[in-house]
C-alpha cells in the first residue's frame, strides 16, 4: 500500500525501503466486506419504542458507536438504509467518518427515507391524540414523492429509500403484501433521482410492489420475499440487485415475544429460503445485506453463513459482500476486490471462508484506506 491505495497485489511485491511490513502469517485476506442493508440508528429491543423514547442527539451518539462495531468486524463500507425517525443525522455521521473525526465504515446514506400514510413505518398502535410521528417521511403521491426526495437530496442523501410493500402476511403457504406507490408513482420517484445522478432502492418484499420499483428501474430490492417470473427476469436483464436480508428474521425468530410470533418468524424465513434458491437459479444478481441494528452491530457476518445455508456457493456469498457490494453502492472499480489502484480495504480470518462461511464471523484483521484499525 502506498497512501490510501494498494499499490501492488500477489505472492509477490516489491517492499520500498522504509515500508511497514504486516505479517498476518497464514490468515486469508480479502477485500473489506460490505453490508449494503443496515440501520445505524437502531439497536436491540423494542423498535417502535426507541424512536419514540430517544431524541436524536442520543441516537445519534448511538450510530457513531455502532459505525465503529461494525467496522471492527470488517466492514469497510456499508449502505445506511434509513434512520428511522432521525431525520438526515445520517449525513453528520457520514461526514464525520470521511473527516476522520470516528472511525467508521465508509457510508452511503438515505436519510430518514419515505413511506405512505398508514404504511410500513407508519406510527401504527398509538394513541391519535399524541401524534407520534413516522419513522419515515410521508408522501401520497408523486408530487408529494418528488417533494420529499428532494428534500431528502439537499439534506445529504446519498441515495433514496423507499418503503414499497407491507405488512405482510403467509396464510398457509400463501405470502402476500400489499404495494404503497403505485408503478406511475415509483416511476416518478426513480425518474426524479436519476434527473441529478441518484438512484432508489427499495423495501420490497412481495408481488405487486416489487414489479412495480423492477419496472420502474430501482437500483435494488431489498428483502425480496416473492418475486414473480417476470420481476426475476427484469431484475436479471437490468442486474438490479436483491438484497436478502435473512440475519434479521432469523433474530426475530429466536427473540420472539411469543411462541406464536416466533413461529411465525421462522416460517416466513423458511418461505423465503426457498424463494431465494429459485432466485439464485434464475440468475438474480444477489448483494449482501443484513438490516442490521435491531440485532447487534459488528455480528452481521452472520449473513453469509445464512447465504450459504440457503442456496450460494460460498464463494458467491463472499462476492455478494464485496464486488457486488461495491457497484450496488456505486464504488465499483474503487473498492470490493484487492487489485493495485483500488482502496486499501482490506481484512483477514483464520481459516478460508471458501471452506466454511463461519470465518467471516472471526475476522482479525481490519485495514480501511491503508489505516489500520484492528490487529492480531
Amino acid at each position: 500500500m502506498v497512501g490510501e491505495r494498494i499499490s501492488e497485489a500477489g505472492t509477490s511485491v516489491t517492499h520500498p525501503a522504509g515500508a511497514e511490513i504486516i505479517d498476518l502469517g497464514d490468515r486469508t485476506l480479502l477485500p473489506g466486506l460490505i453490508d449494503a442493508h443496515i440501520h445505524l440508528f437502531l439497536h436491540p429491543g423494542a423498535e417502535d419504542l426507541q424512536t419514540v423514547q430517544e431524541s436524536a442527539p442520543q441516537r445519534t451518539l448511538t450510530a457513531v458507536l455502532a459505525a465503529r462495531e461494525d467496522l471492527m468486524a470488517g466492514f469497510t463500507a456499508e449502505r445506511d438504509m434509513g434512520t428511522e425517525g432521525a431525520g438526515s443525522a445520517d449525513t453528520a455521521v457520514r461526514n464525520a467518518i470521511d473527516q476522520g473525526l470516528f472511525p467508521g465504515p465508509r457510508l452511503r446514506i438515505s436519510g430518514n427515507a419515505i413511506d405512505i400514510l398508514g404504511g410500513h413505518e407508519d406510527a401504527i398502535g398509538y394513541n391519535p391524540e399524541q401524534h407520534v410521528l413516522p419513522n419515515a417521511t410521508q408522501a401520497n403521491n408523486a408530487a408529494e414523492l418528488v417533494a420529499a426526495i428532494r428534500q431528502q437530496l439537499k439534506e445529504g442523501a446519498d441515495f433514496i429509500k423507499i418503503y414499497e410493500t407491507g405488512k405482510d402476511s403467509l396464510i398457509s403457504g400463501r405470502f402476500s403484501t400489499p404495494f404503497q406507490f403505485t408503478a406511475e408513482e415509483m416511476e416518478a420517484a426513480v425518474r426524479e433521482a436519476a434527473r441529478v445522478g441518484k438512484r432508489v432502492a427499495v423495501h420490497a418484499t412481495g408481488e405487486p410492489g416489487t414489479l412495480y420499483a423492477a419496472q420502474a428501474g430501482v437500483v435494488s430490492i431489498d428483502h425480496a420475499f416473492q418475486l414473480s417470473d417476470a420481476t426475476v427476469q427484469l431484475m436479471r436483464k437490468e442486474q438490479i440487485f436483491a438484497v436478502p436480508t435473512f440475519t434479521i428474521f432469523e433474530y426475530f425468530a429466536e427473540h420472539a415475544a411469543t411462541p406464536a410470533d416466533g413461529a411465525r418468524e421462522r416460517a416466513m424465513l423458511n418461505y423465503h429460503a426457498q424463494e431465494f434458491k429459485k432466485q439464485i437459479a434464475a440468475g438474480v444478481p444477489i448483494a449482501m445485506g443484513s438490516d442490521v441494528g435491531p440485532f447487534p452491530h459488528g455480528t452481521q457476518a452472520r449473513e453469509f453463513v445464512l447465504m450459504v445455508q440457503f442456496g450460494m456457493t460460498p464463494l458467491a456469498a463472499i462476492q455478494a459482500g464485496t464486488v457486488n457490494g461495491a457497484k450496488l453502492l456505486g464504488w465499483q472499480g474503487q473498492i470490493g476486490v484487492l487489485k493495485a489502484g483500488f482502496l486499501a480495504d482490506i481484512v483477514a480470518v483464520s481459516g478460508s471462508p471458501l471452506e466454511d462461511s463461519a470465518a467471516l464471523q472471526k475476522v482479525s484483521f481490519v485495514m480501511k484506506g491503508g489505516v489500520s484499525h484492528r490487529r492480531p
